[in-house]
This record gives C-alpha cells, sequence and structure tokens, in this order.
C-alpha cells in the first residue's frame, strides 16, 4: 500500500493521489473519491427470500416479503468482490455512507495535523485534532 492510499473498508481504499476509490484486492479504480464510491460498482439487486428463505409454511414465515425491502450488493467491476450490502425499502435511493471533504483531509496531512501510518490516518505526535 502506498503512503498516499488510506483503508477505509475490507475492500474499499482512498488513493489521495489520485482522489479515488480503488478496490484493494485488485486495484481497480472505481469512481472519483468526490462521488459515492458505490457509483464505481456493479450493483445486483436480490430477491430478499433468496438470501433469507422461509423458515415455516403460512402467512408469516420469518422471511422478508420483497414489497417491504429489497438487497442491493455492490460488486468490484474488477474482480468482483463484493464491496457493500444494503438492505432498502422499495423506491428508495442508494445511500451515501461514506462522504469524504478530500480537500481538507489533503490540507490536514500537509500540515502534519495528522499522518498515513500503514495505510491508516494517524494524529501526528504532539497534536490534538478536532473532529
Amino acid at each position: 500500500m502506498t503512503a498516499t492510499r488510506i483503508r477505509f473498508t475490507e475492500y474499499l481504499d482512498l488513493d489521495l493521489d489520485a482522489e479515488a476509490w480503488r478496490c484493494n484486492r485488485c486495484d481497480t479504480e472505481l469512481v472519483s473519491a468526490r462521488q459515492p464510491y458505490k457509483e464505481g460498482c456493479l450493483v445486483y439487486e436480490r430477491d430478499p427470500r433468496e438470501v433469507h428463505p422461509p423458515l415455516i409454511e403460512g402467512a408469516f414465515t420469518f422471511s422478508p416479503d420483497p414489497d417491504w425491502v429489497r438487497i442491493l450488493e455492490f460488486y468490484c467491476p474488477g474482480c468482483g468482490a463484493q464491496v457493500e450490502t444494503e438492505y432498502l425499502p422499495p423506491g428508495h435511493p442508494i445511500t451515501v455512507d461514506i462522504e469524504l471533504d478530500v480537500d481538507r483531509l489533503k490540507a490536514r496531512l500537509a500540515s502534519g495535523e495528522i499522518r498515513i501510518e500503514d495505510g491508516r490516518l494517524a494524529v501526528a505526535e504532539g497534536r490534538e485534532v478536532s473532529l
């Protein structure tokens, strides 16, 4: 991992030099870091009954009703790694779960307030950080 890459999730890195989201399994660039990373992923909508099959017979089966919930799976277009999954009501827009101020992050790194250490953000020694 380069000094300008930050691990955000198990499968997702932020490449600050390229200002892009990247799959950390195959290094595929997904989309600009100024956009939601899900916009760069392949999306598969699953029937919730495939994932949670009925446990009993009858009207109330403990299986989610597809009229009330949908399951969206997000995949890396390069290697097919599943990056994220979300459960949403039908018609609900895809959620934005990570939103960054890329310019502010770069400024804080440049000032020495924070640093990237082993792919993680760390507070510089002797510095206090306010969130």
